[in-house]
């Protein structure tokens, strides 16, 4: 086997966030119709059409390295989101579905932010610019989608299921 190296582990990486990116994107739909709480599903619905700018800027990367934009399967992204599910079944039609679902979607946020925080990283390492400035991108939208999150946990969701 060639030797591989950062390069290498940067597409790799790459490859498993816009698969993650891809099943995300399903999901929100699905997360959206379940929520109780109207602020919750207008949260989801917004980081689906977030989201679907994420795929585009991954693209964009995958162009400028001369590659082919297709994903690699992300195992830890699937199970984050069979939770989700888990969730969506079990506690359905129940005051704790809410406060679960966002939970849920703080877990895959998580996820993204340490995944694009990564990629940024070895980005720079790299002297990939363009991959840079793009992954910041989208590593501020994921922060910034995770406070609004704790912020709505924090001042509606989990109390009104308490």
């Amino acid at each position: 086997m060639a030797d591989k190296d950062l390069n290498d582990l940067f597409l790799d990486t790459l490859k498993d966030i816009y698969y993650a990116e891809k099943q995300i994107y399903k999901a929100l739909p699905k997360m959206a119709k379940a929520a109780a709480s109207d602020e919750l599903r207008a949260a989801f619905e917004k980081h689906q059409a977030e989201t679907e700018v994420q795929i585009e800027r991954l693209e964009q990367i995958f162009e400028s390295l001369g590659k082919a934009a297709r994903g690699k399967k992300c195992d830890a992204i699937e199970g984050i989101l069979d939770e989700g599910k888990e969730i969506m079944d079990e506690y359905a039609d129940t005051s704790a579905l809410d406060p679960g679902l966002l939970a849920a979607a703080q877990a895959v946020e998580h996820y993204e932010i340490s995944r694009y925080g990564t990629l940024r990283t070895w980005a720079q390492t790299l002297g990939l610019k363009d991959a840079v400035k793009l992954l910041d991108q989208t590593l501020a939208e994921e922060k910034k989608t995770d406070d609004a999150l704790s912020k709505l946990a924090l001042s509606a969701v989990n109390a009104e299921a308490a």
